[in-house]
């Protein structure tokens, strides 16, 4: 009795499947789709306040701020015509070899500049330094890693820039002093927009006020 319950489960599948093989197979749906006109005329390209990368991939120059009314270029300006290589960024460190091979790491694109002297004691440099970021958010990492150094030196005050999600300013309140040379202070402020990492650097022979690094700081960032 089981064998012949056996050989009937089988017996009945294959009948299944011969009538299957019988019947006038079911059509599928068709694979092409309607055909969408193509709009006619050509589309207008965004302009530079509607594309960041349309204002950030043209002249970075026009993005820096503007020298004020009276101030004048410093007898050693950093850069050419408002531009730093790879090998002139690298020399603003204590250790440009160093600062070079990382740079380079970092995937630098190009860097803009401008700097201006005030009276005789009061100077402003300002970069804007723009990274390739094919393999990572390298901006972003540069501008921390700055605000790690300037953080840690003793006597300094900091604060977020309002508006600039990650911008940090610091006043160091402990001048650099050399024999035949007055007291230099300074202070510096760094954000990143983008694929830009701006610094803002101040010195002057008397104490920098928070008011004033701050202010650069936030007029620089709306620029970008």
């Amino acid at each position: 009795m089981a064998v012949a319950a056996v050989l009937g489960v089988v017996a009945g599948t294959c009948t299944g499947f011969v009538v299957q093989a019988h019947r006038e197979p079911t059509a599928l749906p068709p694979l092409s789709q309607p055909v969408v006109k193509q709009a006619k005329g050509e589309v207008e390209p965004l302009s530079a306040a509607q594309d960041r990368h349309v204002k950030v991939n043209g002249d970075l120059r026009k993005l820096l701020l503007k020298k004020p009314k009276g101030a004048r270029e410093p007898d050693f300006a950093a850069g050419v015509d408002g531009w730093m290589d790879i090998a002139e960024y690298a020399d603003l460190y204590e250790k440009p070899q160093n600062a070079f091979g990382n740079l380079a790491t970092d995937e630098f694109r190009r860097a803009a500049v401008t700097d201006w002297l005030v009276g005789s004691t009061y100077s402003v440099e300002i970069v804007l330094t723009q990274f390739r970021q094919e393999r990572g958010l390298t901006a972003a990492d540069y501008t921390s890693n700055q605000q790690g150094f300037a953080g840690d030196e003793d006597d300094t005050d900091s604060w977020a820039v309002p508006g600039t999600g990650d911008g940090w300013a610091y006043v160091h309140n402990r001048p650099d002093t050399k024999p035949g040379y007055l007291p230099l202070y300074s202070a510096e402020a760094m954000a990143t927009r983008g694929d830009i990492a701006m610094t803002v650097w101040v010195y002057d022979t008397r104490p920098i006020p928070k008011k004033k690094i701050m202010d650069l700081a936030k007029r620089q960032m709306e620029r970008l």
